[in-house]
């Protein structure tokens, strides 16, 4: 079923109001936009056929969607819901609450490292999802039915996935632990893009605090102007001419123009006026508002061996309670740990702690060693 007006949206919502969990996923496009073009939107009650909701067609007022989103006495059951939050979150200006997510829970029950939604399906239903089309644009009218075909079947196997998840979880005492990965997910600040903020995801080859101020400044005008165009950052300027205006601070239009990826029209124009602009207003801050950050020093080779045995024991804890182990600690995380900077570290925190986090400080302490038995990488305490 298909939903292209109003009254049968405010129906269909009505209707899954009532339901304990609805299941739910977004098509959507985000290669010529700065916001994601939700193009469709899948959702299914626990028992009954699944419906999309198409924004595109028509004059929807989606406001029962939002509704049914915000409920609270709805579990939203998601695959890899961090896009399609992103996309709720855009439109509705909050997070839909309370969540579900089976890649989360699938990690949480051993299933892999972000295991795809296709092997998911195929491992816990034994069906094999058709992914034709899965790169087909789902912005062009009208849909084929081979597309809403494929569209529903995710929302309809997802049922199945989440119910088989939760009983493993509620099994295996583990439901707490997907609540508070959920927390993040449903937390406002994760979908935020302020713009003073950008300058983070630019990398340049400096840290002198002046440069980074310059390159603060554009990287924020480029958010702001992204935004309020609605289109793609490197449409605006690309990640490396930002970079290099920062490193080389022209004053100038001349001297702008000269700059790698920035010609004489683009310099004279409006765009090299804003960029001017921004460089100095970097080149003004004061000094003590400059951003400093922290390079990581390389790894100590003293603090190597540590390194070493906490991979091994994340990996024999992550076997030995069936959890995946990039869920449990990061790269970063271990390489913390080996430096005894645990302060930050979520692998000390919460059930991380109970899986991993404990043990790995018993290891630091001495109090827990590694042994070689029959082959196989055992614990041993000291």
């Amino acid at each position: 079923m298909i939903i292209t007006e109003q009254n049968k949206l405010d129906a269909l919502c009505a209707d899954l109001s009532q339901a304990p969990f609805i299941t739910i996923d977004t098509e959507f496009l985000r290669e010529k936009t700065y916001y994601p073009l939700l193009c469709l939107v899948q959702v299914a009650a626990p028992d009954g056929e699944p419906a999309a909701i198409d924004p595109l067609v028509g004059d929807l007022d989606l406001t029962p969607l939002f509704d049914l989103l915000a409920n609270k006495n709805v579990v939203k059951v998601f695959h890899a819901a961090r896009q399609d939050l992103e996309i709720f979150y855009n439109m509705m200006g909050k997070v839909p609450h309370p969540i579900f997510d089976t890649q989360v829970a699938a990690m949480v029950c051993g299933y892999g490292d972000q295991v795809g939604y296709s092997n998911l399906v195929q491992t816990i239903t034994g069906v094999q999802l058709d992914k034709a089309q899965q790169f087909t644009d789902w912005s062009r009218r009208p849909l084929s039915n081979k597309q809403l075909v494929y569209a529903l079947d995710d929302v309809t196997h997802l049922r199945n996935v989440y119910g088989k998840l939760k009983a493993e979880l509620a099994d295996r005492g583990r439901l707490g632990w997907e609540e508070e990965e959920m927390a993040i997910l449903t937390s406002a600040d994760t979908y935020q893009n302020k713009p003073e903020e950008a300058w983070r995801r630019v990398k340049i080859r400096s840290d002198k605090p002046r440069t980074l101020a310059v390159l603060r400044e554009l990287a924020a005008w480029r958010e702001r102007e992204a935004q309020s165009r609605d289109i793609p950052r490197p449409r605006v300027l690309k990640d490396d001419t930002l970079a290099e205006i920062a490193l080389q601070t022209p004053k100038t239009v001349d001297t702008l123009s000269h700059l790698r990826g920035f010609s004489a029209d683009m310099a004279r124009g409006k765009l090299g006026k804003n960029v001017l602009e921004a460089v100095k207003k970097g080149l003004d801050t004061p000094k003590e508002d400059c951003p400093h950050v922290q390079r990581k020093q390389r790894l100590p080779i003293e603090k190597g061996p540590a390194l070493e045995m906490l991979k091994m024991l994340l990996r024999i804890q992550a076997g030995e309670h069936g959890v995946a182990a990039k869920l449990i600690a990061s790269a970063d995380d271990l390489e913390d740990l080996a430096r005894d900077e645990r302060e930050e570290i979520p692998a000390m925190r919460g059930w991380r702690y109970d899986v991993f986090g404990k043990e790995a400080q018993a290891l630091l302490k001495g109090r827990l060693g590694l042994t070689l038995r029959n082959g196989k990488i055992e614990k041993l305490e000291l």
